[in-house]
């Protein structure tokens, strides 16, 4: 999009052969984002990092650090319409890891983006609706990115006895943010959300053909690729 923007600005200044440039250049960055085995091959990358568990076969913690960063995006799959009754995020893996014993309390963390409720409220709101007492549940309430997330909860986790951690994101956000909770010295065990960029078992791919929801997924995936690379220039990895 901001190649096209940028076209245009050089149309609009007599810059033909600069703006016909940018124009082919933003239509193939398109295309080639559309395409399936370009979302699957770099959202994959990503979430293959750190292959989901089963409640039942991760180590037991003191606590499940549930990050915010706006938990919409929960489709079980990419390719599909999103459906409800599939769909899963953060909230609900950390109820399943609750449930299943894997720790005796969740911190859910992130603040406000509009308004004076915050990401962490919301989210322990839904956890208490889905069973989990109060009494489990820590609210770190004032982040605003992964950063400080990770950030403002070690700092009250200092405060609060702990060994073990079990960090629940998206599948494709946990290597960011499992690094960042590392170069805070504060060691996790990732359990993450199933991946959600796979090959859909109701219907044939074509890997090669232009699709919708792929273009979708991209942005997401980028969006990733460049908050590591902002990450480790400001050494937050």
């Amino acid at each position: 999009m901001m190649l096209l923007v940028c076209a245009v600005l050089a149309a609009l200044f007599q810059q033909k052969r600069t703006a016909i440039s940018l124009t082919i250049a933003g239509l193939a960055w398109v295309l080639i984002w559309s395409l399936p085995v370009t979302t699957l091959y770099f959202g994959g990358r990503l979430e293959a990092r750190y292959p989901y568990k089963l409640p039942e076969t991760l180590e037991q913690a003191d606590y499940i650090i549930v990050l915010g960063g706006n938990t919409q995006a929960n489709r079980s799959n990419w390719f599909e319409p999103y459906n409800r009754a599939t769909a899963t995020d953060r909230i609900d893996r950390a109820a399943m890891l609750y449930f299943a014993g894997r720790a005796p309390k969740i911190l859910v963390t992130g603040g406000a983006y509009e308004g004076r409720v915050s990401e962490a409220q919301g989210m322990a709101k839904v956890l208490r609706q889905k069973g989990v007492p109060d009494s489990a549940i820590v609210l770190e309430k004032e982040s605003r990115n992964t950063y400080e997330n990770a950030l403002f909860a070690e700092r009250l986790l200092k405060t609060l006895p702990h060994s073990k951690l079990l960090l629940v994101t998206s599948a494709l956000h946990m290597p960011r943010a499992l690094a960042t909770l590392q170069r805070l010295d504060m060691p996790a065990i990732p359990a993450g959300v199933a991946p959600q960029i796979v090959p859909p078992d109701d219907y044939v791919l074509n890997l090669w053909l232009p699709h919708t929801r792929s273009l979708e997924a991209s942005r997401t995936i980028i969006k990733e690729y460049f908050g590591l690379l902002g990450y480790w220039l400001r050494g937050w990895l």
